[in-house]
């Protein structure tokens, strides 16, 4: 019960009112919808722990359905998607912006789960991208979209498949946003056996059949196609078949090379210069793992806790003999005289509190040479900031970085 007393205490009585009504639950004891807020939510809880264990599962999948789409990502997600933004718009609090969707507009609450999960897979190693032509119009007749599913049913011998294709946007800085096409498939798997309960409670086995999703994403003003799926040989696939089908070119394989970073500035101390409409205080580097030219196999890492009296740099200079002021070669305290490479680098990002006062928040970034990063785990907000300042400092490099120039 603890998630749905979580969901009933975060949602207005308003919109709960809506969705318990909507439901059809036959189960649900009596609610007095015109009490105040205070005097409805306690009883509301009991009244849903008194259902049947099948409605009662019901709300718990629902819930955690709305509650999945309630925090930054989702409401994003929920925004690109949704058709009426006068009301949406209007509706104060994540749960209840999230379940008015879920209850009005159910297709594109669907639509808004598959956005958020092509974005959370976005550069994991489930990815592609492929450029592709610029300034193609995405098919969406019949005869096309049935071309595109044949060559899916046929590719992976099933004969399940469904594929939604929709408009949608994605933020690439503060002030501008980038017009995409999403093509969502879900396809069934093969079958397969697993344990589970009947009825009477007796441990048995029963098939079942997977449905697998992929995603691919097209943008016409860079021609670049973005594909999640299981595999690399999938993912080529689905994007052969989106460009044949969906965009009546020839695929040819280009992929987007991954993003690459450079670490090379911080072998000496560093300012990092930020806009003072960021509101950052300052930026302090937690830890910097080393690796000594020629010794592939050796790391050393060194860390600044916090209350430390001094930098990661003063330690590097002190501990490995690390000349700050230099080049990144050892001084004589050194018997010999070896060069040091930044492998990775773990730095924070102090804001100014906020108009509530308290303390400010922060940001953590942690970068690894020479494709790593963390920004894919962030807020669409935090990553706009760290994709700004990694770029200003010279962290994150553009070259050969299509799929980026755009996000």
């Amino acid at each position: 019960m603890t998630a749905i007393s979580a969901f009933l205490r975060k949602t207005p009585v308003v919109r709960l009112k809506d969705y318990f009504t909507a439901g059809g639950f036959t189960s649900l004891a009596p609610v007095d919808w015109t009490k105040p807020e205070a005097e409805i939510v306690e009883p509301l809880i009991k009244a849903v722990d008194g259902m049947t264990d099948d409605e009662k599962q019901r709300v718990v999948l629902d819930a955690g359905r709305v509650a999945a789409l309630a925090d930054e990502p989702g409401q994003n997600a929920l925004q690109n998607v949704v058709q009426n933004r006068s009301v949406f718009d209007t509706l104060e609090g994540a749960n209840n912006r999230s379940l008015w969707v879920f209850l009005n507009e159910n297709d594109r609450f669907r639509l808004a789960e598959e956005v958020r999960y092509n974005d959370e897979r976005r550069r994991t190693r489930s990815w592609n991208g492929f450029e592709v032509e610029k300034d193609c119009a995405v098919r969406r007749d019949p005869i096309s979209v049935a071309a595109f599913t044949k060559a899916i049913r046929d590719r992976f011998d099933t004969p399940h498949v469904h594929v939604d294709i929709f408009d949608r946007h994605r933020v690439i800085l503060e002030d501008q946003e980038c017009d995409l096409v999403q093509v969502a498939v879900y396809r069934e798997g093969r079958p397969e056996d697993m344990l589970g309960f009947d009825a009477n409670s007796t441990l048995s086995r029963r098939i079942v059949k997977p449905v697998f999703e992929a995603s691919l994403t097209y943008e016409a003003d860079t021609g670049v196609i973005e594909v999640v799926a299981n595999t690399l040989e999938d993912r080529r696939d689905l994007t052969a078949y989106m460009a044949r089908d969906l965009l009546g070119i020839d695929f040819k394989e280009k992929p987007i090379p991954l993003r690459e970073y450079d670490l090379s500035m911080l072998l000496k101390p560093f300012d990092f210069p930020t806009d003072v409409e960021d509101g950052i205080i300052g930026v302090t580097v937690k830890e910097l793992r080393l690796m000594e030219v020629g010794q592939p196999n050796e790391r050393i890492i060194l860390e600044s806790m916090s209350g430390a009296d001094r930098t990661v740099w003063e330690m590097a200079e002190e501990r490995i003999g690390l000349d700050i002021g230099g080049t990144g070669h050892v001084l004589s305290i050194a018997s010999e005289m070896p060069e040091w490479i930044v492998t990775r680098a773990r730095f924070t990002i102090k804001f100014q509190p906020g108009p509530g006062g308290g303390r400010g928040k922060s940001l953590t970034l942690t970068v690894t040479m020479p494709h790593g990063c963390n920004l894919k785990d962030m807020t669409p907000h935090e990553r706009l900031i760290g994709e700004k300042y990694l770029r200003r400092w010279g962290i994150l490099t553009d070259t050969a970085d299509l799929g980026d120039l755009i996000e």
